[in-house]
């Protein structure tokens, strides 16, 4: 008889989400009058972050310029930490998002946007840490303890706290309430059905080459599926836009590579995801469709179920499944997907 294997940790902690998501939004969703107080009227948003935080940031830099009308950035913290550039941010909200409100470079990134007047917010799953601390507003992510060094509650966490955040930033304040409230039942149902999970797995068990697309609301989503199939299955993977892919490197596709590819139910990026997948499995790659609507799905070779979500706020779906399949393939690949080889839980980007 075969005793099965105890559920990982990162298994654990991926299950969690509905419940942390729900949370998160409870406490955060009453906080929309005091960041409206502190940021209202902001010329533009500057996020802070690295890793699976700077992936959460490419979701707020959509979603501040979609729906909250409101230009957004990317800061490059090596402006701040090593080239101790002086600039003029009077009317920029710098938002800096850590998981453990602890890496040095984004608590010091957040005190030179201070310093060169920026309004600052910090996404943190911890409130004593020295982010929230210095922050002139601090929105706590309700995660609880993660112990697997890949970041998944977490993350997603962090997803909940920039849709209230630019929410509250945005023209139609409250509009995506709603369609978060959705959030935590549809995650929970994409978790107990895991529809399509086990074949991504099987095509990407035995592959070298992954690559992962996705583009606009869902292009974070699309990076922080090639972070953690590297960084847990220690395979090098591109994450691409669908146009940065157009652009070059999508002359390497071949019968080598397996494609998953990240899209939304609606909005306007379905179709060219849906033009993408029949163009790579022209040119030999094998397909695995994460989410998008039927006809995306069926240009796919396995398609995994996506969120019964509006693109908006899709991304907090999206991740979940994918989750699932890293979590899966690193044992399959009799790897340990809770200690990644080499990674720690928090990340100093230069040594001490």
């Amino acid at each position: 008889m075969t005793v099965p294997a105890p559920p990982t940790t990162m298994a654990r902690e991926i299950a969690e989400q509905p419940a942390t998501i729900a949370a998160t939004l409870d406490a955060l969703r009453p906080l929309g009058p005091h960041i409206r107080e502190l940021a209202g009227g902001a010329q533009r948003v500057l996020f802070v972050a690295r890793g699976s935080s700077d992936n959460a940031a490419v979701y707020g830099r959509y979603l501040s310029e979609v729906h909250g009308t409101v230009p957004a950035a990317l800061a490059a913290p090596s402006v701040a930490t090593h080239y101790h550039a002086r600039m003029n941010l009077t009317g920029t909200v710098a938002v800096s998002i850590s998981q453990s409100g602890q890496t040095d470079e984004i608590v010091a990134t957040q005190g030179w946007a201070a310093d060169c007047g920026a309004r600052t917010i910090a996404i943190t799953n911890d409130g004593d840490s020295a982010l929230a601390d210095a922050a002139d507003l601090a929105l706590v992510t309700r995660a609880g303890d993660e112990r697997a060094v890949p970041a998944t509650k977490s993350y997603t966490a962090q997803l909940a706290a920039v849709a209230v955040l630019v929410d509250a930033l945005g023209t139609a304040v409250g509009r995506l309430d709603g369609q978060l409230a959705a959030v935590p039942d549809e995650v929970a149902r994409l978790l107990a059905a895991a529809d399509g999970v086990a074949a991504a797995v099987e095509h990407l068990a035995d592959v070298d080459q992954i690559l992962v697309s996705g583009r606009g609301i869902t292009y974070g989503t699309a990076l922080e599926v090639a972070l953690k199939l590297e960084e847990t299955c220690l395979d090098p993977v591109r994450g691409l836009s669908y146009a940065d892919l157009r652009h070059g490197p999508i002359a390497v596709v071949d019968r080598s590579m397996v494609a998953m590819l990240v899209a939304a139910a609606d909005g306007p990026m379905v179709d060219g995801m849906t033009d993408l997948a029949r163009d790579l499995a022209r040119r030999g790659a094998t397909i695995v469709g994460l989410g998008g609507d039927a006809t995306f799905a069926a240009a796919c070779d396995t398609a995994v179920a996506g969120p019964r979500l509006t693109e908006l706020v899709a991304p907090l779906g999206l991740i979940a499944p994918a989750q699932l399949i890293v979590e899966a393939l690193a044992r399959r690949r009799g790897l340990d997907p809770d200690a990644p080889r080499g990674l720690s839980k928090v990340t100093q980007t230069d040594p001490r």
